[in-house]
């Protein structure tokens, strides 16, 4: 059975960097109703454990389906996406689109054959990734580093706060400096805050250096699942959702407009 026309797409991360894929996603649905959530309290997962991430995902976006009813849930977190994808779509009877490193483009553009993988401390140490190296990258070198100062960062960004540039440094050099790390062509932005930080990353990492992510992969696999679904006829402001946190208050509704929101809530 379709879906109704207003039905929304639920976006989920722990914070800003989502709005990375919600972009891609509006950029291919303009008039798809939009619900975007951020768990402003859990934040941030990459230093989460495995066990508190795979309860805790699946029990928010439980919350989250009830209330809002979406047509798809699109877990936009590397983070979450690794460790409790599957608990999610067992959990939860509609489409979850997941988000993963984006290594299989990266070992087709690689030219040098060596890969940098950066993410969040947990995303770069899951088998998962193991797994999509050993899938798509086989005879290339992935080199992995975790950088939870980058998530910060871009939170920072977004607010129009300056980005520390010894963050951006040390995120570069913790690829760079490990063995053969010299030779890294492609970087692949594991997690979905770090592309709003592209223009800073690129710089420190060199005009040779190609970065990619996996948004625009995930936008489409979105209009896939829901080709010859009905949409409203014109577009529809988003609704923005976060988690209350007592030290963390929510974005200024500006943050976001680009974005296609114009409210806010708190859970």
């Amino acid at each position: 059975m379709n879906p109704a026309r207003d039905a929304p797409i639920l976006f989920f991360d722990s914070g800003l960097g989502g709005l990375t894929v919600l972009g891609s996603t509006r950029a291919l649905l303009p008039t798809a109703p939009i619900v975007y959530a951020a768990d402003y309290a859990g934040l941030p997962y990459g230093q989460k454990s495995e066990t508190e991430l795979a309860a805790r995902v699946p029990a928010l976006l439980g919350r989250l389906v009830e209330r809002y009813q979406p047509r798809l849930a699109v877990i936009a977190c590397n983070t979450a996406s690794t460790i409790a994808l599957a608990h999610v779509r067992a959990a939860l009877d509609l489409p979850i689109v997941g988000t993963v490193p984006a290594i299989k483009p990266a070992a087709q553009l690689t030219k040098s054959g060596v890969i940098g993988v950066l993410g969040t401390e947990a995303t770069v140490r899951q088998p998962y990734v193991d797994d999509l190296s050993a899938r798509f990258a086989g005879g290339k070198t992935v080199l992995r580093h975790g950088s939870p100062g980058l998530v910060t960062g871009a939170e920072a960004k977004l607010r129009g706060e300056p980005v520390d540039p010894a963050v951006i440094a040390r995120a570069i050099a913790g690829l760079r400096d490990q063995p053969g790390g010299a030779a890294i062509d492609v970087i692949v932005l594991a997690c979905t805050h770090f592309p709003l930080l592209a223009d800073e990353l690129q710089a420190a990492a060199g005009s040779g250096v190609t970065l990619i992510d996996g948004a625009e992969g995930i936008a489409r696999r979105i209009a896939d699942l829901t080709q010859g679904q009905q949409w409203p006829k014109t577009a529809t402001p988003g609704l923005a959702v976060f988690t209350r946190s007592a030290d963390r208050p929510p974005p200024p509704l500006a943050t976001l407009a680009s974005y296609g929101i114009d409210r806010i809530e708190t859970i």
